[in-house]
């Protein structure tokens, strides 16, 4: 959606314009367009949010998706949240998470 915008507003589209058209909120298209003014294409990936650092790394959804799709868990026929919490040693509502 951010390049969109930015291409639009290349364009010249109007900032009020493109709101009604792109079902998106003023701020929005003005944020982004902010964002490329000042950095460019670097400027377009999304940026940290506030709050608390995730705890669960893309190497550990990796590895729940990789054992989900490549493994079977003993004496069943699929993975329960329960049993992928048990084999990865993480808690039953982060594998449900993930």
């Amino acid at each position: 959606m951010q390049s969109r915008i930015v291409l639009e507003c290349a364009e010249g589209h109007s900032i009020l314009e493109m709101p009604r058209r792109l079902r998106i909120t003023a701020d929005t298209v003005r944020t982004w367009r902010r964002r490329f003014i000042e950095r460019g294409l670097d400027g377009l990936c999304d940026e940290l949010r506030p709050g608390v650092p995730r705890k669960i790394t893309d190497a550990d959804v990796q590895r729940f998706i990789v054992r989900t799709l490549e493994e079977r868990p003993r004496d069943a026929t699929h993975w329960s949240t329960r049993s992928m919490a048990a084999a990865t040693n993480m808690s039953q509502s982060t594998v449900s998470r993930v």
